[in-house]
């Protein structure tokens, strides 16, 4: 690299900016439950998850009710990837039930024809959320001006369509190792049924296409996931670090550091230590400072292959136009972290200002949140 920013990370920083400020809009528009707060609205409101949780099967359910066969043919995932995912909805949040009027929560397979139908929660939810990322899009325009998004938005458009066309427009939940791919390789990253043709695409689904091809072409050739090599590795020096000062300098949850410090020690490539009684300490072992130092070169040289087999102006542009929008944090609330600032009454409210945005989104199977929380 050339001092600049990795692609991976402007796309990352740009994409966590716009969840977490249509998360934020969404917690204020619609009652919920959360740990930190309790329920808002009622009884029985659904728990509060992020968008990529939403977007990945709340969405294409209709507000009469929708069956089996045809959730797994617009999600595109497989039988038992969305029998997962309808559990979570349901009997996990509350945002849906089957046609009994009682939550899913099974292991089995559901019967094609079973329908599954929002919850009172869960058809506010979907109201709201269905036209929520253009309201964001729309704060984008009045924040950093039409032209600029504008310039965004067709050099996203030109990439994905380049790059992403057979990839998904949401991020995975990130597992064991945080890859991308997930345990089953690629086959989890086909898009789904009714994904909307690139042109059409809110921000938020381009930038997770873009940066999902990224994460795929970088975990192709690394051992280490681009989630913890951005996260964990590149902050660590051959000193060490301690482990409390992670979350704060990575901008990602202390439990995502963790689920990745899970593989990082199991691998050889770090060891966590107390030291001087007290603080916890991460140190690389060789193998650990070998993969820090390819981390930089290997998302460079997916960026350079990009560039060099798909013609330098789609490139360039969507680099520039994401340092630009990047580039305009200069302290507390402005730029990105502009868009970011909580409701009072938002559970982010109540924990402390983030002073860095992600390298790499960490979507976990807690909520969803990009920062792991």
């Amino acid at each position: 690299m050339d001092g600049r920013l990795p692609l991976s990370t402007l796309l990352s920083q740009t994409l966590v900016a716009f969840i977490v400020e249509f998360d934020n809009e969404f917690e204020h528009r619609t009652p919920h439950r959360t740990s930190l707060l309790g329920a808002t609205g009622g009884r029985f409101v659904p728990w509060l998850v992020s968008m990529a949780f939403l977007a990945k099967v709340l969405r294409h359910v209709d507000e009469e009710g929708t069956t089996f066969d045809e959730l797994k043919r617009r999600t595109g995932l497989k039988a038992q990837q969305l029998n997962q995912w309808l559990t979570r909805l349901s009997a996990w949040w509350g945002y849906l039930m089957v046609g009994n009027g009682l939550p899913w929560n099974s292991k089995r397979l559901p019967a094609a024809g079973l329908i599954f139908r929002p919850t009172p929660g869960g058809l506010k939810a979907i109201q709201e959320f269905r036209p929520l990322e253009g309201i964001v899009e729309k704060r984008w325009v009045r924040r950093f001006g039409l032209d600029e998004v504008s310039r965004l938005r067709e050099a996203l458009v030109e990439v994905a369509g380049r790059v992403a066309t057979g990839l998904p427009d949401s991020l995975p939940i990130l597992g064991f190792g945080l890859f991308s791919a997930g345990p089953e390789g690629e086959a989890e990253l086909r898009p789904a049924g009714d994904e909307a043709p690139i042109s059409e695409m809110g921000l938020a689904g381009l930038l997770s296409k873009v940066l999902l091809a990224i994460a795929v072409e970088f975990e192709r050739v690394s051992p280490v996931s681009l989630a913890a090599s951005a996260n964990v590795l590149r902050l660590t020096p051959d000193e060490g670090i301690r482990l409390r000062d992670l979350p704060r300098l990575s901008g990602v949850s202390k439990e995502s550091i963790g689920m990745a410090l899970t593989f990082l020690e199991a691998r050889g490539y770090a060891q966590v230590k107390t030291e001087a009684g007290k603080d916890k300490w991460l140190r690389l072992t060789e193998k650990g400072v070998g993969a820090r130092e390819r981390y930089p070169i290997l998302v460079d040289e997916v960026e350079e292959r990009w560039r060099g087999a798909r013609g330098v102006d789609g490139i360039d542009a969507l680099r520039e136009s994401l340092e630009r929008l990047v580039g305009a944090y200069d302290g507390p609330w402005t730029g990105l972290f502009e868009g970011m600032k909580p409701y009072p009454d938002g559970w982010r409210a109540h924990v402390p200002v983030p002073e860095n945005l992600p390298h790499f989104p960490m979507i976990l199977h807690r909520g969803g949140y990009p920062d792991g929380s």
